[in-house]
């Protein structure tokens, strides 16, 4: 686990850019990202369409981690939000972008995008496996579109799987445990004072820790990048 600790969540977003900047001028062959929605993401996309535009983006396969049962114009939409704050700003070719399809029948297109991710993805253990899974955290401890109130989904045998989300009744189609823990590297974007209770219970890494899906993002590769603004941890770590 690698901790980069940086002032606020400008400070967060800027370096994780330059960190994903640096894999995509590094990489030979595509690179298979996997995005997240959230506010710091937002950011992200920002200063990397501002600063970071004369990239090969040719070279990235883009996916997501989760996407809410919406229209891709809807305002909820992960896949609108990539659009409006990066794809429209930089130069990609649309078959590199896998968008889950929010607007079709849930279970049919949970099967559908774990059909894709099976297909473009190279295959280590007979799983698809990532270059990069970018994570958010919600302050109830969830990842992706796994909560707590439907921890199960982590170690389920699919791909993806339908989730509900527990206050809004929303549904989501989420990747599982199994595809964020064969990432080569995975790297959780959390910043704000509301996230620092659970980000230091599943950095101790216990027991407790374990019943957060977040806290059970452990990529056999060992590769686990936590980029974090100060008022989301322990001042200890810093």
């Amino acid at each position: 686990m690698k901790l980069n600790i940086y002032k606020d969540k400008q400070e967060v977003a800027e370096q994780f850019s330059e960190f994903l900047a640096e894999r995509i001028k590094q990489s030979t062959g595509k690179l298979n990202v996997s995005l997240s929605g959230g506010s710091t993401p937002k950011v992200v996309f920002d200063y990397l369409a501002e600063k970071f535009s004369y990239l090969d983006w040719s070279k990235v396969n883009f996916f997501w981690g989760d996407e809410r049962c919406v229209p891709p114009e809807d305002e909820q939409s992960n896949y609108k939000m990539t659009v409006d704050h990066l794809f429209s700003k930089i130069d990609i070719p649309q078959e590199n972008i896998y968008r889950i399809k929010g607007e079709n029948n849930p279970d049919e297109e949970a099967d559908a995008y774990g059909e894709t991710l099976n297909k473009v993805l190279p295959l280590a253990n007979d799983i698809p496996e990532f270059d990069l899974i970018i994570l958010g955290m919600g302050d109830d401890g969830h990842t992706a579109s796994v909560f707590q109130s439907n921890i199960h989904l982590w170690d389920s045998s699919n791909n993806c799987e339908v989730a509900v989300h527990p206050e809004s009744g929303q549904k989501r189609v989420t990747i599982t445990g199994k595809i964020i823990n064969q990432a080569k590297e995975v790297a959780f974007l959390v910043t704000g004072a509301d996230k620092k209770e659970k980000v230091d219970t599943i950095l101790k890494g216990d027991e407790v820790s374990k019943s957060y899906p977040a806290g059970l993002v452990s990529p056999s590769s060992g590769e686990l990048y936590w980029f974090l603004d100060e008022s989301a941890v322990d001042k200890s770590y810093h």
